[in-house]
């Protein structure tokens, strides 16, 4: 959803604030798509600073179903975002076309909502999520989900760095 922050600029102190549905059904990160799970309104106060500077502060909840980093099944992550920024847009379209790239929730004199807040879950995503503490995670052969089953694949992983030396004892098993 997008917001008109012109309406802000005419009397310097001037705050609205609004509460806005997210449009967003999924993320997109750099590592794959999450979905949305669940999501409140987000509260934003908008306050005039003067000069065309804004002071935005709000905050958003949501839910997204990430991967577990270990076993692959989907789980529930609670995102409680709190947004504090002030947005210089004295220079016009033109000028500020640079600070702008920096932003790119801000479209000319509208603010995109879904994108400020994908921003935000961007820069609050966690770097490893598991399902559970002691996740077995899945066969690095087969595939199997070893929280849940067993597989019969070979768990000895030979150390490539002592594949010479083992030669040589293959070699004398032989003899």
């Amino acid at each position: 959803m997008l917001i008109h922050l012109s309406e802000l600029f005419p009397v310097e102190g001037k705050e609205k604030t609004y509460a806005v549905d997210l449009e967003m059904d999924a993320f997109s990160a750099p590592d794959g798509v999450y979905k949305v799970v669940s999501k409140g309104p987000v509260a934003l106060r908008i306050q005039n600073l003067g000069g065309k500077r804004l002071l935005m502060e709000g905050e958003a909840r949501l839910v997204l179903a990430i991967p577990c980093s270990r076993c692959l099944d989907p789980v529930d992550s609670l995102f409680e975002l709190h947004i504090c920024q002030e947005l210089d847009l004295s220079n016009g379209e033109e000028g500020c076309k640079e600070y702008l790239d920096e932003q790119p929730y801000v479209i000319g004199f509208h603010l995109d909502v879904d994108q400020l807040i994908g921003n935000e879950l961007l820069l609050n995503l966690p770097m490893k999520v598991v399902c559970r503490e002691d996740c077995k995670g899945i066969c690095n052969r087969c595939g199997t989900n070893l929280n849940y089953h067993n597989c019969s694949c070979s768990r000895n992983v030979p150390d490539p760095r002592m594949s010479a030396i083992q030669d040589l004892f293959q070699q004398f098993k032989e003899v």
